[in-house]
């Protein structure tokens, strides 16, 4: 897809982080963007910089979970610039979830999958067919992890079985808009290579009332200096990706059309040839083993 002035990208989850990151990057490419987020005043604030930049802004408060509220996103981005072009599904939630998965909260899964996948169809399904319909190129990035989506860390399980399902329904999409023969392309987006400075960690303040947890956490939520600060105690240093360098990989991405927005990485490699060939040995899951705890 050739990416040009004029065009407009929505991105949710814009109003820190990845999203923030993604939307200055298209934004540095002529773009008109739409900045979607829950969070009311990290968006406006997150918008007014993109704007002093010197781009075209329109901020759009949005729940992903609430299918109704990303009718309304959609409305807005078409009112306010006559099309979209570019869709980023990016807006997602730690579950808060602790202990083993037969002791989590129900409300811990009901609030990651509201989210994290229910979130994405419903850009899909609001965006998509307004995209195909306009006959002009497009393209779908749906933002997954390395966690669940090439293979899961036990400790995050709740998320990393929502991250594992936005691969599977972007392979889908894939295929939908092939046999479509739709000029709109998808992709699913691996932040990294390494940890990411994003607000994540902090997703316990955005948790709406009707997903609170039923009883107080054993242990109190973390943030990610306190867990960076944890680490080096214990003798490992944590190297992270610049959020930047993740928003280049999905302009160069959508650009060539990849499916597989996955930076270079040994780690990553090891892993998806581990879990492949455990698969397909029919063995246990042994590339689990580093993760499993006592």
């Amino acid at each position: 897809m050739r990416l040009a002035e004029g065009q407009t990208a929505v991105v949710t989850g814009a109003a820190s982080g990845i999203g923030l990151a993604m939307a200055r990057r298209f934004a540095a490419e002529g773009l008109n963007v739409v900045l979607a987020d829950v969070e009311e005043a990290a968006l406006h604030k997150a918008a007014e910089e993109v704007r002093e930049e010197g781009a075209r802004v329109h901020a759009r408060v949005t729940d992903v979970s609430e299918r109704d509220s990303v009718r309304a996103l959609a409305d807005a981005a078409y009112d306010a610039f006559g099309g979209v072009h570019v869709l980023c599904n990016n807006a997602g939630v730690g579950s808060g979830a602790e202990g083993r998965m037969w002791e989590h909260e129900v409300n811990d899964w009901k609030w990651a999958f509201a989210v994290n996948v229910w979130g994405v169809f419903h850009g899909i399904q609001t965006f998509v067919p307004r995209m195909i319909a306009s006959g002009e190129a497009g393209h779908v990035v749906n933002t997954s992890s390395s966690d669940g989506g090439i293979a899961p860390l036990p400790t995050a399980s709740v998320y990393a079985v929502t991250k594992a399902a936005v691969v599977t329904m972007t392979e889908s999409l894939y295929a939908h808009l092939k046999a479509e023969h739709a000029r709109v392309g998808a992709s699913v987006l691996f932040p990294g290579p390494h940890m990411l400075r994003t607000g994540l960690w902090e997703s316990h303040r955005n948790r709406p009332e009707r997903y609170a947890k039923e009883r107080p956490r054993r242990t109190p939520y973390r943030s990610l200096d306190q867990w960076e600060a944890a680490m080096r105690a214990a003798g490992r240093e944590i190297e992270f990706t610049p959020v930047e360098d993740v928003a280049e990989t999905v302009v160069a991405g959508v650009r060539a059309d990849r499916f597989w927005l996955l930076p270079p990485s040994e780690h990553s490699d090891r892993q998806i040839r581990a879990r492949s060939q455990s698969m397909l040995d029919r063995a246990e899951p042994a590339y689990l083993e580093n993760f499993i705890l006592d």
